[in-house]
């Protein structure tokens, strides 16, 4: 077998026609506006450094051992992109600016044997990355995103993310694309990994095991939710998909209502999280949405849970529909006594889990939501939020002792 091996230097373009592998040894650079293709496989030794701040075409495996890297100043992009099966791997972790998966040789192309964490964004195309069945892990860093993850591409096997933003998860397995969404809190060290089974959970969790309030389970998904580094809850928000999901699951049912459920090790059995259930309009496959603030980790999946547990005891009145069209008729979203709490917070949420207000010492006056988004992130501060279901959390302090209440808020924009 031919090799070639690079010691060092800084390539425009370099374009293999007549080898069956490249090796690199030394220093290799793709520079700005510049770009390098491998037609064969490419073996980035233990010596070896990469710099991808340029555009990077891998046509067949990639493997890492040294170091791959890129400038922070760059947009440096690499390509997975083929016609036959790719192998990913390497005993180093591989640091990808932007990564785009484009393989159309079969529905499972990428095998991921390694760890890879991208900078900024991952665009899925076509090929699912199977990191399942090669004990490989994705990671998003800090502020990293994805786009057009969908049943012809996202990740089966671990997703980790790494910081403080909203963030879709693309997890699936099979051929099935099931993210979870999760916001993650205000703390930007905060660690998750996440997984998608489109299987029974075991008999490690069995579904005899569970609160009172909880009817059926969903015994044929679930997600594992791990929280590798903070101490913050998360607000969750899962999908039910008519291609995974028992057909029970879509049944109206006027007593009884759809919650996430999570097995507790150490209650050993199942506990009803409850949730807000949104409708979508994203498709036949994705037609409900169940959102709420978890208390723990670990498995999870969706519920049928009764609906007529009593309300715990307040002297609130939550008035929870606000249609903000100036009419001076529920223009913003009121909380009756909340004034005798100023030790409070009231966070809100859209359909997807993604925090679109967050303010403390709310009041009956003007410390109010009013129907305009004021997320840190995804969602634009002070601009005008669409009609649909939101869910709220909040919490006050009462007697030294902090109450947590959540559910609905319907915001509709009639003029």
């Amino acid at each position: 077998m031919r090799k070639i091996y690079i010691k060092t230097g800084i390539i425009a373009l370099f374009m293999v026609k007549s080898v069956a592998q490249t090796v690199n040894i030394g220093d290799l650079a793709v520079a700005p506006n510049t770009q390098l293709s491998t037609l064969f496989n490419f073996d980035n030794k233990s010596s070896g450094d990469l710099l991808i701040d340029g555009n990077f075409i891998a046509y067949a495996n990639f493997n890492n051992d040294g170091l791959v890297t890129y400038s922070d100043s760059s947009n440096g992009k690499t390509f997975f992109i083929g016609t036959q099966q790719q192998l990913i791997s390497g005993v180093e972790t591989a640091h990808f600016q932007n990564i785009t998966f484009e393989n159309a040789s079969d529905l499972v192309p990428f095998h991921l044997n390694t760890i890879i964490e991208v900078g900024k964004n991952v665009e899925f195309k076509k090929g699912i990355v199977d990191a399942d069945s090669y004990n490989g892990k994705m990671i998003f860093g800090q502020n990293a995103f994805h786009t057009d993850a969908s049943n012809l591409s996202f990740v089966d096997g671990k997703v980790e993310n790494v910081g403080n933003l909203d963030f879709e998860f693309p997890v699936g397995d099979q051929y099935y694309f099931r993210p979870s969404y999760h916001d993650k809190g205000a703390n930007a060290n905060n660690i998750y990994t996440t997984q998608y089974f489109f299987q029974n959970a075991g008999n490690q969790h069995p579904y005899t095991n569970k609160d009172e309030t909880i009817i059926s389970i969903d015994e044929a998904e679930y997600w594992n939710l791990t929280q590798n580094q903070g101490s913050e809850k998360i607000v969750l928000s899962l999908t039910l998909d008519t291609n995974t999901t028992p057909a029970s699951f879509f049944e109206e049912n006027p007593d009884t209502q759809l919650a996430i459920v999570r097995w507790d090790d150490a209650a050993q059995k199942w506990v009803n999280e409850g949730g807000v259930t949104a409708d979508l309009l994203t498709g036949a496959n994705y037609s409900k949405l169940i959102t709420t603030q978890v208390g723990g980790y670990g498995i999870f999946t969706i519920g049928i849970v009764t609906n007529d547990a009593p309300a715990p005891p307040t002297d609130l009145v939550i008035y929870n529909a606000i249609s903000p069209n100036g009419d001076g008729i529920n223009d913003s979203f009121y909380i009756k006594g909340i004034n005798k709490y100023p030790d409070n917070r009231v966070e809100i949420y859209n359909r997807w889990g993604v925090k679109v207000f967050d303010a403390s010492s709310y009041n009956e006056n003007d410390v109010m939501f009013r129907g305009y988004s004021d997320g840190r992130s995804t969602v634009k501060r002070n601009e005008g939020l669409p009609a649909g279901t939101y869910f709220y959390v909040l919490k006050y302090n009462k007697d030294n002792k902090m109450i947590e209440k959540t559910g609905y808020l319907y915001l509709t924009n009639d003029k």
